[in-house]
């Protein structure tokens, strides 16, 4: 392995992560860490002063590119667009509460520049005068950028950290009542203002948009258990989505279904179903 090549290995779970938190799919997230890879092999690394800083601006770069075409993309998706799940996160992607759905759709509220300023510099612990030359602003600009874009993302933030056992009992109870529709266990697992999100992408059965509130998430459930209720041979495993409790449903070895759960004080505060079979593909039953 050559000098380029060390270098460029030792700075891809970094670039992956960023690249997947500006784009919110692991696919994408990829092929731009194999783009940079492409670039890098064109570059003298003896002439680069700081690898890691090149790398983080030409995945940056990249990821602005993609994010153009994205929105325009995301203006005709069917029903709610929910980030690609990342299930059993290793350090490929690292952890913490970045990680998390309700933090990436925070992000989605962002503009471009405002998502690459914060990531950068919160997240990544990017200097402004680095980022400033990435994003082709002004140190200040981008000060105001990440500053704007962290008042926005405060939201999404986790407020409770439930314990192991609190998340085990919970899944558990939570994919009981809700494979068998079992209404009264729903009502003292799900919080008050509970709020269900759904992504079939035009390509299975979804609610169209988020579902809010306790009894309308019951009956939601409710009525999918008793209308199109889950093959008879499901297989069912608890999994981290996201670095979150949840659940992998598959069939005959095909994963069909995920579900995301933000645990709050004891009950669940949301729950985020993946059904897109694209983005389900590289989820392991």
């Amino acid at each position: 392995m050559t000098t380029a090549d060390m270098i460029f290995e030792s700075r891809r779970h970094a670039m992956t992560g960023l690249a997947y938190r500006m784009l919110g799919s692991r696919a994408e997230a990829e092929d731009v860490v194999q783009d940079a890879w492409l670039r890098w092999r064109e570059v003298d690394e003896a002439s680069v002063d700081n690898p890691s800083a090149f790398l983080n601006r030409v995945v940056s770069r990249l990821c602005l590119d993609r994010l153009k075409s994205a929105r325009a993309r995301r203006e005709l998706y069917v029903g709610e667009w929910l980030p690609e799940p990342v299930v059993d996160v290793d350090e490929t992607f690292g952890l913490g509460e970045n990680l998390t759905v309700a933090f990436l759709l925070a992000l989605e509220r962002l503009t471009p520049l405002e998502r690459a300023a914060f990531l950068l510099h919160d997240v990544f612990d990017t200097p402004f005068s680095e980022i400033a030359a990435t994003l082709d602003r002004s140190e200040a600009a981008v000060r105001q950028l990440a500053a704007r874009a962290r008042d926005h993302v405060k939201a999404g933030k986790p407020r409770y950290k439930p314990s192991a056992d609190e998340e085990r009992r919970l899944t558990q109870a939570f994919i009981a009542a809700a494979m068998s529709g079992d209404a009264a266990t729903l009502r003292g697992l799900l919080a008050q203002d509970v709020v269900m999100h759904a992504d079939g992408g035009g390509k299975a059965s979804a609610t169209m948009n988020p579902v809010f509130g306790l009894e309308n998430a019951v009956r939601l459930l409710e009525g999918i258990a008793r209308k199109w209720p889950h093959p008879g041979d499901t297989s069912v495993r608890l999994a981290r989505i996201n670095g979150q409790p949840g659940v992998v449903l598959s069939h005959a070895g095909v994963v069909f279904q995920t579900w995301g759960l933000d645990i709050v004080e004891g009950r669940i505060a949301a729950v985020y179903t993946m059904r897109n079979p694209d983005k389900l593909a590289r989820v392991a039953p």
